[in-house]
C-alpha cells in the first residue's frame, strides 16, 4: 500500500494543490465541534444506567449542564446546515445556464451517479485481487455516503431534537404520540450516526493504510501532487487537460498548521473510538 510522505520527493520540492477552501475547512470544523458535542452530552443521558455515563455526566457539570451544551451543539449544527444550503444555492445559481446533467451528476457533485456503482463493484473486486484499482474523481462514492448519512442525519435527528427543544411550540400543531416518536427517532439515529462516524467513516478517512494515522487535508486544506495522482487521477487529468491545475495550486501546509490538524484530530477521533467502546460495551452489557 502506498504510503505519502509530506516532504520533498525524489530531491524536489513537490507540488501541493488546494483541495478545500476556508469555507469548506469552517464547516467541517464546526461538525467536528458540534458532533463531539452532542455525542459527548447525549450518549450519558442514553446510557444513564452504566457508570462510564454517570462519570462523564459529572466532569461536565450534572446533566443540566450536559444538556445546555447539547444544546448550544444543536444549534451549531443548524448553523452549518443552513450555511451549507446557502452555498449549495449559490452553486446551483453560479452554474444555471450549464446543462441539467453537469452540474447534478458532473464531477464537482455530491450525487451518487452510475459511476459510482461501477466504482463500488470495482473496489471490491479490487479488494479481492481480481480486478484494478477504479480511477476516482473529485469525490469518491464513500465520500458521497458520508455526504448523504450527515445531510439525512441532520433532517431527522435536528428536527426531532428541535420538537424535544421546543414542545409548547411543536405542540400546538403537532399530537401528542409525534413526541414519543421524536424521542425514539432522536435517540436511535443519533447512536446509529456515532457509530458510523466513529468507525466506518474514521477507517476510511484516516486509519486505512494509505493515511494513517491522520489525513490533514480537511484541516489544512492541501493535497500533495503524488496524492492528487494516486487517489484522484481523473480530477487530476481533466484539470490538467483544461489547464486549471495553476489556479489551485497552493503553497505546502506550514509545520504549524500540521501540529495544529494533528492535536485536532487525534483529540476528535481518540475521543470517538473512546466513546464507540463505551456504546459497545454498554450494548453488550443490555443483552446480557
Amino acid at each position: 500500500m502506498t504510503q505519502y510522505s509530506h516532504s520533498e520527493n525524489s530531491g524536489r520540492q513537490e507540488r501541493w494543490y488546494l483541495r478545500f477552501n476556508y469555507f469548506h475547512r469552517f464547516l467541517h470544523a464546526l461538525i467536528i465541534i458540534s458532533f463531539l458535542g452532542l455525542v459527548l452530552t447525549g450518549m450519558p443521558l442514553k446510557y444513564s444506567h452504566t457508570a462510564w455515563a454517570q462519570a462523564l455526566a459529572r466532569y461536565m457539570g450534572g446533566i443540566g449542564t450536559a444538556g445546555y451544551i447539547h444544546r448550544v451543539c444543536g444549534a451549531i449544527t443548524w448553523l452549518y446546515f443552513l450555511l451549507h444550503l446557502i452555498f449549495a444555492a449559490y452553486y446551483i445559481l453560479k452554474l444555471r445556464d450549464e446543462p441539467l446533467g453537469k452540474w447534478v451528476f458532473g464531477p464537482n457533485s455530491m450525487v451518487p451517479w452510475i459511476k459510482d456503482l461501477k466504482d463500488v463493484v470495482g473496489h471490491v473486486l479490487w479488494f479481492i485481487g481480481v480486478g484494478e484499482r477504479p480511477r476516482f474523481d473529485r469525490f469518491t462514492y464513500w465520500e458521497k455516503f458520508d455526504y448523504l448519512a450527515v445531510f439525512w442525519g441532520v433532517g431527522i435527528i435536528g428536527f426531532s431534537g428541535l420538537t424535544l427543544w421546543f414542545p409548547e411550540f411543536f405542540a400546538r400543531f403537532m399530537p401528542g404520540w409525534s413526541f414519543n416518536v421524536a424521542i425514539i427517532l432522536h435517540s436511535d439515529e443519533a447512536l446509529l450516526a456515532a457509530g458510523f462516524i466513529f468507525t466506518i467513516h474514521f477507517f476510511n478517512t484516516h486509519l486505512r493504510p494509505e493515511k494513517f494515522p491522520l489525513d490533514h487535508v480537511i484541516f489544512t486544506g492541501r493535497i500533495s501532487e503524488e496524492e492528487f495522482k494516486h487517489e484522484r487521477p481523473l480530477e487530476y487529468e481533466r484539470m490538467l487537460q483544461q489547464g486549471k491545475l495553476d489556479k489551485i495550486e497552493s503553497t505546502p501546509p506550514t509545520q504549524t498548521s500540521l501540529v495544529w490538524a494533528r492535536i485536532v484530530g487525534f483529540i476528535a477521533y481518540g475521543a470517538g473510538l473512546v466513546m464507540i467502546l463505551f456504546i459497545i460495551y454498554s450494548a453488550l452489557k443490555e443483552l446480557h
